[in-house]
């Protein structure tokens, strides 16, 4: 699809007032989107695990105001509480998808949210809160113009969710979702997130992610600063190329459930995502000397017992282990005896893939 296409030109219905709830769940990048161009368009295509368990749940509730007027016009409520400090995030949202839904001007909203989550955990929301959102949104859209379709809505609320925030546009769906344009994976797009097209083993469609929170303050540098870093990074074509070169070899990896194919790839994007950083201008090390602990651990403990169990990192210092469901028992085990001591008031979170959003 087009970006054209996504401009909203239907007439409209006479909808008054309204609510409208969605869940929406976060993801964990496989291969890593790292760089964007203009309309947070990546510089590199990424496949992610929807995950099941750390999610936003998100209501929208509308009325039609006597005359079209400010974009501004919301209240925000957090957890129950006013939060006028989110507000600038949404603006900018709101701002970037005006173009696609003009009857946004239409409606004052109240938006309530709130995570499944520890908010201060050092899971990073965005991606489930700016999806949850895209939904609402385009809930309100189905219902101005009803004869929208399952694919179009899935389309247009993962293609609104990127301008909200990119890693939010993998959220929409699941259980594998890709989001970049990649010549050798039919259907894949820089607009939005599109469900993995080919055969998938059965051993990843209940894959286990234990969050490990290492670190649960701010980030030293926000992703938007980090992604920019990337014009100019002496590194970027070469491992914008990876990325495409390790979603390729992911295809034969995915139908043949081979994990220790999968497990060098998944650890090596997770380490050249932070490679990047490193020599970045300015340069950050996002990892704590806790992080390099449990990965060593991991290691040695995947070395010693042969169990395929292996890491991969967001922009931040918080280890998700990945493994199987079939040796979910002696890896969550292994977690808790050797690596929870190295978590921040040894906090963890035990998540899964997951299928994507769902409306309440």
């Amino acid at each position: 699809m087009t970006i054209e296409e996504f401009v909203y030109t239907a007439s409209k219905q006479e909808i008054k007032t309204g609510s409208v709830t969605w869940i929406s769940p976060s993801n964990i990048a496989l291969v890593k989107y790292w760089g964007k161009k203009k309309d947070q368009i990546p510089a590199n295509p990424s496949i992610s695990f929807t995950l099941n368990n750390c999610k936003t749940t998100t209501t929208l509730e509308f009325s039609k105001k006597k005359a079209a007027g400010d974009i501004t016009d919301f209240d925000l409520y957090f957890e129950g509480s006013s939060k006028p400090e989110f507000k600038p995030k949404i603006n900018s949202f709101f701002a970037r998808i005006e173009k696609y839904c003009p009857y946004i001007k239409d409606y004052k909203f109240t938006i309530s949210t709130e995570n499944s989550f520890p908010h201060s955990s050092g899971i990073a929301s965005s991606a489930s809160g700016m999806s949850a959102l895209a939904l609402c949104i385009m809930s309100l859209e189905k219902e101005l113009n009803p004869a929208i379709d399952e694919e179009f809505f899935n389309k247009k609320a993962s293609f609104l969710a990127r301008l909200g925030s990119g890693s939010a546009c993998r959220s929409i769906e699941g259980p594998l979702i890709i989001w970049g344009k990649h010549v050798k994976t039919e259907n894949s797009s820089d607009l939005y997130g599109s469900k993995y097209p080919y055969e998938v083993n059965d051993i990843f469609k209940n894959y286990q992610d234990t969050i490990l929170l290492v670190d649960k303050g701010t980030k030293q540098v926000s992703s938007s600063i980090g992604h920019n870093l990337m014009h100019g990074h002496p590194f970027a074509e070469a491992r914008f190329q990876q990325a495409h070169s390790n979603l390729e070899k992911l295809r034969e990896i995915f139908k043949s459930g081979d994990l220790k194919a999968f497990i060098k790839i998944v650890e090596s994007e997770a380490l050249t995502l932070h490679a990047m950083m490193m020599s970045s201008n300015p340069y950050f090390i996002l990892m704590k000397p806790n992080t390099l602990e449990i990965i060593n651990r991991i290691w040695s403990f995947r070395e010693e017992t042969g169990l395929p169990v292996c890491f991969t990192l967001d922009a931040g210092a918080n280890v998700h282990v990945l493994y199987p469901e079939k040796n979910k028992s002696e890896i969550l085990e292994f977690i808790k005896n050797e690596l929870v001591a190295y978590c921040e008031k040894e906090q963890y979170l035990c998540d899964e893939v997951g299928k994507g959003a769902e409306k309440l």
